[in-house]
Protein backbone atom coordinates (compact mmCIF):
# COMPACT_ATOMS: atom_id res chain seq x y z
CA UNK A 1 0.00 0.00 0.00
CA UNK A 2 1.15 3.03 -0.78
CA UNK A 3 0.69 7.01 0.67
CA UNK A 4 0.02 9.74 -1.91
CA UNK A 5 0.10 13.23 -1.18
CA UNK A 6 -2.62 15.58 -3.37
CA UNK A 7 -0.67 18.95 -3.10
CA UNK A 8 -3.32 21.76 -4.95
CA UNK A 9 -2.01 25.19 -5.77
CA UNK A 10 -4.53 27.16 -7.25
CA UNK A 11 -6.59 29.99 -5.56
CA UNK A 12 -9.69 29.13 -8.03
CA UNK A 13 -12.60 27.00 -6.70
CA UNK A 14 -12.87 23.27 -7.62
CA UNK A 15 -15.35 24.15 -10.49
CA UNK A 16 -13.89 26.76 -11.95
CA UNK A 17 -9.96 25.38 -12.19
CA UNK A 18 -9.25 24.18 -15.38
CA UNK A 19 -5.90 22.21 -13.85
CA UNK A 20 -8.39 20.72 -10.75
CA UNK A 21 -10.52 19.02 -13.50
CA UNK A 22 -7.51 17.62 -14.93
CA UNK A 23 -5.82 16.48 -11.65
CA UNK A 24 -8.77 15.25 -10.06
CA UNK A 25 -9.73 12.99 -13.15
CA UNK A 26 -6.21 11.68 -12.54
CA UNK A 27 -7.16 10.71 -8.60
CA UNK A 28 -10.31 9.22 -9.75
CA UNK A 29 -9.08 6.83 -12.00
CA UNK A 30 -5.88 6.17 -9.43
CA UNK A 31 -8.54 5.87 -6.70
CA UNK A 32 -10.51 3.16 -9.00
CA UNK A 33 -6.98 1.23 -9.50
CA UNK A 34 -5.74 1.83 -5.98
CA UNK A 35 -8.24 1.44 -3.90
CA UNK A 36 -6.10 0.34 -0.65
CA UNK A 37 -3.73 3.11 -1.39
CA UNK A 38 -3.88 5.99 1.27
CA UNK A 39 -4.72 9.35 -0.35
CA UNK A 40 -4.28 12.72 1.79
CA UNK A 41 -5.72 15.78 0.15
CA UNK A 42 -3.57 19.42 1.03
CA UNK A 43 -5.24 22.41 -0.42
CA UNK A 44 -2.45 24.78 -0.15
CA UNK A 45 -5.15 27.62 -0.21
CA UNK A 46 -7.39 25.50 2.63
CA UNK A 47 -4.58 25.08 4.59
CA UNK A 48 -3.43 28.72 4.84
CA UNK A 49 0.45 28.12 3.69
CA UNK A 50 2.20 31.24 4.40
CA UNK A 51 5.71 32.76 3.84
CA UNK A 52 8.25 31.53 6.25
CA UNK A 53 8.03 33.47 9.34
CA UNK A 54 10.52 36.64 10.22
CA UNK A 55 13.40 35.75 12.72
CA UNK A 56 12.37 31.82 12.82
CA UNK A 57 14.33 30.93 9.75
CA UNK A 58 17.37 29.38 11.71
CA UNK A 59 14.74 27.39 13.81
CA UNK A 60 13.27 26.00 10.64
CA UNK A 61 15.82 25.37 8.61
CA UNK A 62 18.10 23.97 10.97
CA UNK A 63 15.40 22.02 13.66
CA UNK A 64 16.63 21.84 17.11
CA UNK A 65 16.89 17.67 18.05
CA UNK A 66 13.33 16.73 19.26
CA UNK A 67 11.71 19.43 17.21
CA UNK A 68 8.76 17.15 16.04
CA UNK A 69 5.83 16.51 13.81
CA UNK A 70 4.03 18.86 15.80
CA UNK A 71 5.71 22.00 14.88
CA UNK A 72 3.12 24.55 12.49
CA UNK A 73 5.84 24.50 9.82
CA UNK A 74 8.15 21.71 9.76
CA UNK A 75 5.03 18.75 10.30
CA UNK A 76 5.17 19.54 6.81
CA UNK A 77 8.09 18.64 5.88
CA UNK A 78 7.76 14.79 7.86
CA UNK A 79 4.21 14.52 5.86
CA UNK A 80 6.02 14.96 2.72
CA UNK A 81 8.79 12.56 3.42
CA UNK A 82 6.38 10.22 4.54
CA UNK A 83 4.58 10.03 1.38
CA UNK A 84 5.61 7.26 -1.50
CA UNK A 85 3.94 9.19 -4.22
CA UNK A 86 2.97 13.20 -4.90
CA UNK A 87 0.24 14.47 -7.19
CA UNK A 88 0.83 18.17 -7.49
CA UNK A 89 -1.19 20.69 -9.48
CA UNK A 90 -1.04 24.12 -10.14
CA UNK A 91 -1.40 26.70 -12.86
CA UNK A 92 1.33 28.29 -14.70
CA UNK A 93 1.46 31.67 -13.52
CA UNK A 94 3.83 34.62 -14.74
CA UNK A 95 5.93 32.20 -16.42
CA UNK A 96 6.52 30.05 -13.04
CA UNK A 97 4.46 28.28 -10.20
CA UNK A 98 1.88 29.63 -7.56
CA UNK A 99 4.09 31.86 -4.81
CA UNK A 100 1.87 29.73 -2.54
CA UNK A 101 3.30 26.49 -3.94
CA UNK A 102 6.96 27.85 -3.48
CA UNK A 103 6.23 29.16 0.31
CA UNK A 104 5.09 25.48 0.75
CA UNK A 105 8.00 23.75 -1.13
CA UNK A 106 9.93 26.42 1.34
CA UNK A 107 8.17 24.45 4.38
CA UNK A 108 9.44 20.87 2.94
CA UNK A 109 12.90 21.64 2.19
CA UNK A 110 14.60 21.16 5.40
CA UNK A 111 17.91 19.68 5.87
CA UNK A 112 18.09 16.57 8.34
CA UNK A 113 14.39 16.08 7.00
CA UNK A 114 13.82 16.52 3.48
CA UNK A 115 17.64 16.81 2.17
CA UNK A 116 20.70 16.57 4.31
CA UNK A 117 24.29 17.80 3.95
CA UNK A 118 27.54 15.83 3.50
CA UNK A 119 30.93 16.51 2.66
CA UNK A 120 30.26 15.73 -0.90
CA UNK A 121 27.63 18.51 -0.79
CA UNK A 122 23.54 18.57 -0.21
CA UNK A 123 22.00 14.58 -0.76
CA UNK A 124 17.90 14.19 -0.85
CA UNK A 125 16.48 11.84 1.46
CA UNK A 126 13.30 11.19 -0.53
CA UNK A 127 14.57 8.62 -2.65
CA UNK A 128 12.90 6.29 -4.51
CA UNK A 129 9.38 8.20 -4.67
CA UNK A 130 7.97 9.51 -7.87
CA UNK A 131 6.15 12.45 -8.81
CA UNK A 132 3.82 13.78 -11.21
CA UNK A 133 2.74 17.52 -11.85
CA UNK A 134 -0.19 18.51 -13.25
CA UNK A 135 -0.23 22.11 -15.06
CA UNK A 136 -2.68 23.91 -17.13
CA UNK A 137 -0.66 27.17 -19.16
CA UNK A 138 -2.48 29.65 -20.97
CA UNK A 139 0.33 29.78 -23.99
CA UNK A 140 2.10 27.04 -25.53
CA UNK A 141 5.52 26.75 -23.55
CA UNK A 142 5.97 23.37 -24.39
CA UNK A 143 7.91 24.15 -27.75
CA UNK A 144 9.22 26.73 -29.70
CA UNK A 145 10.78 30.23 -28.64
CA UNK A 146 8.57 30.25 -25.51
CA UNK A 147 9.79 27.01 -23.84
CA UNK A 148 12.76 29.01 -22.90
CA UNK A 149 10.34 31.04 -20.73
CA UNK A 150 9.04 27.83 -19.02
CA UNK A 151 9.87 27.98 -15.24
CA UNK A 152 7.31 26.77 -13.28
CA UNK A 153 7.27 22.32 -14.18
CA UNK A 154 11.18 23.53 -14.52
CA UNK A 155 11.73 24.40 -11.07
CA UNK A 156 9.52 21.87 -9.61
CA UNK A 157 11.35 18.91 -11.43
CA UNK A 158 14.82 20.50 -10.35
CA UNK A 159 13.54 21.21 -6.69
CA UNK A 160 12.53 17.29 -6.03
CA UNK A 161 15.43 15.95 -7.90
CA UNK A 162 17.52 17.91 -5.16
CA UNK A 163 15.39 16.10 -2.66
CA UNK A 164 15.77 12.90 -4.61
CA UNK A 165 13.02 12.44 -6.40
CA UNK A 166 13.61 11.91 -10.05
CA UNK A 167 11.04 9.34 -11.07
CA UNK A 168 8.90 12.87 -12.46
CA UNK A 169 6.52 13.02 -15.00
CA UNK A 170 4.60 15.82 -16.35
CA UNK A 171 0.54 16.53 -17.46
CA UNK A 172 0.08 19.53 -19.40
CA UNK A 173 -2.92 21.07 -20.85
CA UNK A 174 -1.44 23.80 -23.21
CA UNK A 175 -2.53 27.11 -25.12
CA UNK A 176 -5.76 27.53 -23.07
CA UNK A 177 -6.04 31.18 -23.12
CA UNK A 178 -4.44 31.63 -27.27
CA UNK A 179 -7.02 33.21 -29.31
CA UNK A 180 -8.81 30.04 -31.72
CA UNK A 181 -8.12 27.09 -29.44
CA UNK A 182 -10.79 24.93 -28.18
CA UNK A 183 -9.92 24.87 -24.42
CA UNK A 184 -12.46 22.42 -23.60
CA UNK A 185 -11.21 19.98 -25.94
CA UNK A 186 -7.46 20.83 -24.46
CA UNK A 187 -8.61 19.84 -21.16
CA UNK A 188 -10.03 16.86 -22.14
CA UNK A 189 -6.86 15.40 -24.09
CA UNK A 190 -5.30 16.83 -20.99
CA UNK A 191 -7.62 14.72 -19.12
CA UNK A 192 -7.19 11.24 -21.06
CA UNK A 193 -3.63 11.81 -20.93
CA UNK A 194 -3.60 11.96 -16.98
CA UNK A 195 -5.82 8.61 -16.91
CA UNK A 196 -3.50 7.02 -18.62
CA UNK A 197 -0.55 8.02 -16.43
CA UNK A 198 -2.91 7.16 -13.69
CA UNK A 199 -2.62 3.43 -14.72
CA UNK A 200 0.89 3.28 -14.05
CA UNK A 201 1.62 5.67 -11.25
Amino acid sequence: MSKVLYIKANAREDGESRTFKISDSFMEEYKALNPNDEVITLDLYKEGISFLPVGQINEIHIPAPGTGKDHPIIKYAYQFLEADKYVIAEPFWNLSIPAILKAYIDYITISGITFKYTAEGAVGLCNGKKAVNIVSRGGDYESGPAAAFEMGDRYLRTILGFLGITDFQTIAANGLDIIGNDANAIVEEAILSAKEVAKNF
